[in-house]
């Protein structure tokens, strides 16, 4: 995939810090759980977000990596208000919109649109594509110069399809070209920040590419603010200039692309790296670190206390489970790279002398075959 993609230019937060279009402060998400008969209560909660702090300047690309339910896509729809947030505060050019009404938001909507991670269930299937476009400008009150069908008609050049498929239904296209309807979907309003939350987890690998590669012209082009969220680590080095790693609800580091991939401090960030498949080319020296953690990610209705990532670290010390490590600048580090650990690793995912295999069952199945 990676021949097929092509870098934007090379920006490190540090060098040239944009100006803050979106902050996020303690941004927090918890969902009730209710129990009981006859007589509902609550009992729980599921911790989806807790207390997550993050930025994104004006026309930045900001990528939000981490497993599966660790809570991207909760943090994308908090930041769209398309949840309701528990706590903490979104400002948006410093206007505080974390518990705004609906007329207070009106002037908002149009400027963060977002992209959903399923082409097929985001596409109203009874719209033919030019109202699926239009549609946002009509709630809008947008009346673009020469009407909203020659904006619609532009919308679909720009993102790679037919004017002329403007009547047509979203079953008659593929999974890549409804995904680049979603795209001119987004485009409509002229929005300053997209939320896209796996916009390419949901196609085949072949195009990939070119959706990404989309995004990325539409980004250089209109000067887009993008939080680009997906679990494909090679996607967010190819778009992003920021990245930021989530575990459990938390946000763990935050650096540019070449320091977070190159340097990373977390040990969970580490094993994140390491698990990035390669393909073994004869004659040359694997150099990179191979870490395999064991269990599953722990659940939000019941996190570990102090660091949420003890349970599987190598290096957890009773301090991880006592006291919560904060977000902060490490010594060593450049500006702009943060890391929430009490002992981070050593700033490089070269291979060590000895590998870390978390998992007893595997360990001991490699030591037989051995």
């Amino acid at each position: 995939m990676s021949d097929n993609l092509t870098l934007p230019a090379q920006q490190n937060a540090s060098d040239t810090p944009a100006e803050t279009l979106l902050k996020v402060e303690g941004l927090t998400k918890h969902f009730p759980i209710y129990g009981g008969f006859p007589i509902k209560r609550r009992v729980g909660a599921v911790q989806a977000v807790d207390g997550i702090d993050l930025t994104v300047g004006v026309g930045e690309s900001v990528g939000l990596v981490g497993e599966s339910g660790c809570g991207k896509s909760t943090t994308g729809r908090l930041i769209t208000r398309l949840l309701e947030p528990t706590s903490g505060k979104v400002v948006y050019q410093d206007r505080d919109i974390s518990h705004a009404s609906r007329r207070q938001l009106a002037p908002v909507r149009s400027e963060i649109q977002m992209i959903f991670q399923d082409p097929y269930s985001s596409l109203n299937p009874r719209q033919t594509v030019g109202t699926i476009i239009k549609s946002p400008m009509e709630v809008n009150g947008i009346n673009p110069e020469g009407g909203r069908e020659r904006k619609v008609r532009e919308l679909l050049e720009l993102v790679g399809l037919n004017p002329e498929h403007f009547n047509r239904f979203p079953h008659e296209f593929s999974g890549g070209q409804r995904q680049r309807i979603g795209v001119a979907r987004a485009l409509a309003l002229s929005p300053k920040l997209i939320v896209a939350d796996e916009p390419v987890s949901a196609l085949d690998v072949s195009i990939q590419a070119q959706v990404v590669n989309l995004l990325q012209k539409v980004q250089e082009e209109m000067g887009i603010a993008f939080l680009f969220i997906a679990h494909d680590l090679a996607v967010v080095r190819h778009f992003s200039q920021r990245v930021a790693v989530m575990y459990l609800g938390k946000v763990i580091e935050v650096g540019d692309r070449d320091s977070i991939y190159a340097r990373p401090r977390h040990p969970y960030t580490h094993a994140l790296l390491s698990a990035v498949p390669e393909v073994p080319v004869e004659g040359a020296v694997a150099d990179r670190e191979r870490i395999r953690l064991s269990g599953d990610v722990p659940s939000p209705i019941h996190p570990p206390s102090g660091c949420r990532f003890r349970t599987r670290c190598w290096k957890a010390q009773d301090k991880c489970a006592t006291d919560e490590p904060p977000l902060v600048q490490l010594a060593g580090n450049r500006d702009g790279h943060l890391t929430a650990c009490h002992f981070p690793e050593d700033p490089t995912t070269e291979a060590r002398d000895e590998d870390i295999v978390m998992d007893p069952a595997l360990a001991a199945l490699e030591e037989g075959v051995g």
